[in-house]
C-alpha cells in the first residue's frame, strides 16, 4: 500500500509540517488546508462530542506559518446544554500563528414546517473518482468548460467549483469528515478569487458553517460570491458532496499581487494546489 501524504507528522511536543503542507505563496510558508485542519483537528479531539454538531468554525491567520515545529492550545470557553465554545492557538516559537473558535450546537430535531432552499445544482466529475490510496490532486470546473485536473485551464472570470479528498492533516490520522469539510472550505479562497491572471488576493481568515457534516471522502465547494473594493476581497461558497450542499465557507482577503500565484507560469510538481 502506498503511504499516505499528511501535511504534519506528530513529533515530541508537537507538529512537524512535511513538504506536502507547502504553499506556494511565499518561501517556506505553511498552505490554509494544513493550518485550519491542524486547529480543526485539535478542537475536535479536545472538545467535540458525538451529541453536537460544530456548526461554526472560524479561523484568523494572523502571520504566516512556517515550516518550523507547531504546538497547539485548546480551552472550552462554555460548556452550555445546547451551545459549546472552544478556541485555539496554533504557536510556532511560542507566537500564535492563527486563532480559531468553534460553536458547537446539541443535535435535535427541526422545527415545524418547510423553508426556502437553494435550487443549485452541484454535479460530480463523471466517472469514477480515485480510489481510497489513490492521491492524484483535484477537479477544477468553471462555467462552460466541465471538469478537470489542471485549474490552468480555468483561469478566467467565470464561476468556479473545486472538488477533492484532502490529504491528511496529520500522518496516520484519517481526517475525520469535520476535518475534511474545514480543509475543504478553505478552497473558498480559490474559488472566489481565481482570475484571468490566476489568485492575487491572500485570505487572512477562515468561516465554515455546517448543517451538517460530510458524508463522502470527495467534498467540493462552489463559487457563490466575490466582492471587491480598493483591494480587498470577500468571497462566498457552498460546500457539497453526493447528497447535496450541507455548509458554506467565507473569507475576507487582501491583495498581494507581488506574489501572484499565476498556474499558466507556476510550476506545481507534485505538489498541492494551495
Amino acid at each position: 500500500m502506498t503511504e499516505r501524504p499528511a501535511h504534519f507528522t506528530a513529533i515530541a511536543g508537537g507538529f512537524q509540517p512535511t513538504a506536502y503542507a507547502h504553499s506556494h505563496w511565499g518561501e517556506d510558508h505553511l498552505n490554509g488546508p494544513a493550518v485550519v485542519g491542524l486547529a480543526a483537528r485539535a478542537l475536535e479531539l479536545d472538545h467535540g462530542s458525538p451529541d453536537f454538531l460544530p456548526a461554526r468554525l472560524t479561523v484568523d491567520l494572523f502571520r504566516a506559518a512556517r515550516g518550523v515545529t507547531t504546538t497547539i492550545a485548546t480551552r472550552l470557553v462554555r460548556d452550555g446544554n445546547r451551545v459549546r465554545n472552544a478556541e485555539c492557538d496554533v504557536l510556532q516559537a511560542g507566537l500564535a500563528v492563527a486563532h480559531a473558535t468553534m460553536v458547537s450546537y446539541r443535535r435535535s430535531a427541526p422545527p415545524p414546517g418547510e423553508e426556502w432552499r437553494s435550487t443549485t445544482e452541484f454535479g460530480y466529475p463523471d466517472g469514477p473518482l480515485p480510489g481510497p490510496d489513490e492521491f492524484t490532486g483535484p477537479y477544477v470546473a468553471s462555467e462552460g468548460l466541465g471538469w478537470t485536473r489542471a485549474i490552468v485551464e480555468h483561469q478566467n472570470a467565470e464561476r468556479t467549483r473545486f472538488l477533492d479528498r484532502p490529504i491528511d492533516v496529520v500522518a496516520g490520522e484519517p481526517n475525520t469528515p469535520f476535518v475534511r469539510a474545514v480543509m475543504i472550505a478553505e478552497s473558498t479562497s480559490l474559488v472566489t478569487n481565481v482570475g484571468t491572471r490566476g489568485i492575487g488576493y491572500i485570505n487572512g481568515d477562515l468561516t465554515v458553517g455546517l448543517a451538517r457534516l460530510p458524508l463522502d471522502d470527495w467534498v467540493g465547494t462552489l463559487a457563490d460570491s466575490h466582492w471587491t473594493a480598493d483591494g480587498i476581497a470577500v468571497g462566498t461558497a457552498t460546500l457539497f458532496d453526493r447528497q447535496g450542499p450541507f455548509g458554506s465557507g467565507m473569507v475576507t482577503a487582501v491583495a498581494n499581487p507581488t506574489a501572484q500565484i499565476d498556474f499558466a507560469t507556476t510550476r506545481f510538481g507534485g505538489m498541492r494546489l494551495q
